[in-house]
């Protein structure tokens, strides 16, 4: 049986823990999860393909962050009034208030513990009234959100649609849309903060391969 030279081996296990602390920079955002498998029913009913605007994501984030944790309020009679889009959500999310569009369509959701995507689609979409919101022909862009609350449940999770004109509604100061966090929103790669548990991350990864490496030198 051939014997792999410790060098190579180092070299090899090397290679792997920078791969995985370049994952901890690329991990997948949940909100763009969500919004991809938004886009896989809504085109499996025939209905369009929804742009991803990071602009009207942020905004999302935002919407939750009006209910300020209150769990029980969601699915009640309490939600931000329409004049928070303007004065609160856009210059919080730097998003030029010229550029809003109307919101078509919105789905919210909450629990203690933390939902993943597949999860909270099925939140979401609980009934007759929000399959209909999914599938409505009025929509032309969609944003996405996640968080939680003081590093903790309960989390949120948040979809707003429009009809606003792609690339050219809730456009963002500067292309980039202001830091939001805890949470995360889609359209932006924007990474989720500690205040959402997406399983093993990558320093874990990291950890085991620092142990395997640290025993390639004992042998």
């Amino acid at each position: 049986m051939a014997v792999v030279p410790q060098p190579l081996l180092a070299s090899a296990l090397l290679a792997l823990l920078l791969a995985a602390a370049s994952a901890a920079d690329t991990k997948n955002n949940p909100a763009d999860e969500l919004v991809s498998l938004i886009n896989a029913n809504r085109t499996a009913s025939k209905a369009s393909n929804l742009a991803d605007n990071q602009g009207l994501g942020c905004i999302a984030l935002q919407y939750i962050k009006a209910y300020e944790g209150q769990c029980d309020q969601v699915g009640g009679n309490k939600k931000p009034v329409d004049s928070s889009f303007i004065d609160t959500f856009a210059p919080n999310c730097g998003v030029q208030t010229a550029s809003l569009a109307k919101i078509t369509g919105r789905l919210l959701a909450c629990q203690p513990t933390y939902p993943p995507p597949a999860q909270a689609f099925d939140m979401l979409i609980a009934d007759e009234r929000s399959l209909q919101v999914l599938h409505s022909k009025n929509h032309t862009e969609v944003g996405a959100a996640v968080t939680g609350t003081s590093g903790g449940g309960p989390y949120f999770w948040c979809v707003l649609f429009s009809n606003g004109k792609p690339n050219s509604s809730f456009t963002v100061e500067g292309g980039v849309p202001k830091t939001a966090h805890p949470g995360c929103f889609s359209g932006n790669n924007d990474e989720c903060s500690g205040a959402i548990s997406t399983g093993v991350t990558a320093w874990t990864l990291v950890s085991a391969i620092l142990f395997a490496l640290a025993g390639a030198f004992t042998l």
